[in-house]
């Protein structure tokens, strides 16, 4: 009987609490020490993006709540996916020092720190298939949790959120609103011809400035908390709005005011998208279309917070003027550049010049007429 040899890998830790401010600072080949309950779609995406050898969670990966992508995601892309019972790595290990992972034990040195349950492809595989055949738990609680948002948050449904006055005009323009989410690059890069002949005014949530400016855009507005966009993306000239939250809290205030940067407060209940949408909206965009924000079951449960019911909400009162990216980069048929239109210009001018000069008769007119033309300039 052949006994399974155990996975080995060494490089250096690199460890956050928080995923999406640390994916920003990973480089390839580091083993990465998270604390990240139901993992994510679009955090195991940004995590495989950064080339890590293996994620050892100190929460679980999958806690059997809804059919989460992030641990598929990552063992499908040959990552080492450990979970640990407890956060004891984040006091026992140090930012930059050299591990190893040996199968699901943790290696400092010769000492043994932790030791977990190594997630294999099989096993999730086969969880997740199980947790979509049993969602029916996690749409009842996703049900309770919006109802209790429209009772909560109606200036959601009812419009009276009070917004400032702006310098970006919306009114009868479509608007893009970029969040970093599910298949944002793609997205963007697939709406390319249509963000070049529409000029829609582009709305950044957060990091999705990063992912514009990465793709060669340049937002109109920035909103949210600001912790997830680079200070280049703050400083590229987008108006910057600072989304405050009911209770007064207002988390990229004093970040903005230490960057020395001007911007407005808008205090509204939901998510920063949310706040993206009814900025859009309440100033009059004709169309709204959303690149990498939720639009189905999985996607909102996946995002695995209290807000995405006001989402949801926002959803509903926005009605026919949203529309997903993916839908307009199926309808849409790009407007032709200007590349071919002068290819076919000086192909008839060629084609012109060949006529003429095969043509007797022709060639005497086309003599005759720059003689004259001569005249006219005076440059006999």
């Amino acid at each position: 009987m052949a006994v399974a040899v155990a996975r080995e890998l060494s490089g250096p830790v690199r460890l956050g609490k928080r995923t999406k401010l640390l994916v920003k600072t990973l480089e390839p080949g580091a083993v990465t020490v998270l604390d990240h309950r139901d993992l994510d779609r679009v955090s195991a995406e940004d995590l495989i993006a950064a080339g890590v050898l293996a994620v050892l969670n100190c929460s679980p990966s999958s806690t059997g709540a809804y059919p989460n992508m992030g641990p598929l995601l990552l063992v499908q892309a040959g990552i080492h996916l450990v979970d640990l019972p407890d956060d004891r790595l984040f006091k026992e290990l140090k930012d930059g020092e050299a591990i190893t992972v040996r199968g699901g034990s943790v290696i400092r040195g010769s000492k043994e720190v932790a030791t977990g349950e190594v997630r294999d492809p099989a096993s999730v595989r086969a969880a997740t298939d199980e947790r979509r055949r049993e969602i029916g738990d996690a749409l009842e609680a996703f049900a309770k949790n919006t109802i209790e948002h429209m009772l909560e948050e109606r200036e959601l449904l009812s419009g009276r959120i009070e917004l400032p006055r702006f310098d970006t005009d919306f009114r009868d323009r479509p608007a893009l609103i970029v969040v970093r989410g599910v298949d944002h690059q793609k997205d963007l890069r697939t709406l390319r011809p249509y963000i070049r002949d529409v000029r829609p005014r582009i709305i950044a949530v957060d990091g999705g400035a990063n992912a514009l400016l990465e793709e060669g855009f340049k937002p109109d507005m920035i909103v949210g908390d600001m912790d997830s966009a680079s200070e280049a993306s703050l400083r590229c000239g987008a108006e910057l709005v600072v989304h405050a939250y009911p209770d007064g809290r207002a988390p990229g205030r004093e970040h903005l005011e230490a960057l020395e940067l001007p911007f407005k407060l808008v205090p509204a209940p939901g998510t920063s998208q949310d706040v993206a949408m009814l900025i859009a909206a309440e100033k009059g965009a004709e169309l709204i279309v959303s690149v990498g924000s939720q639009f189905n079951l999985v996607e909102f449960l996946d995002k695995n917070r209290r807000g995405m019911a006001s989402t949801f909400l926002t959803r509903l009162r926005l009605g026919e003027i949203l529309v997903d990216a993916k839908g307009v980069s199926r309808l849409y048929r790009p407007l032709p550049g200007r590349s071919p239109l002068v290819f076919v210009a000086l192909a008839g001018l060629l084609c012109l010049l060949a006529i003429v000069a095969l043509t007797p008769a022709l060639r005497d007119v086309a003599d005759l007429m720059w003689l004259k033309l001569e005249v006219v300039l005076g440059l006999e």
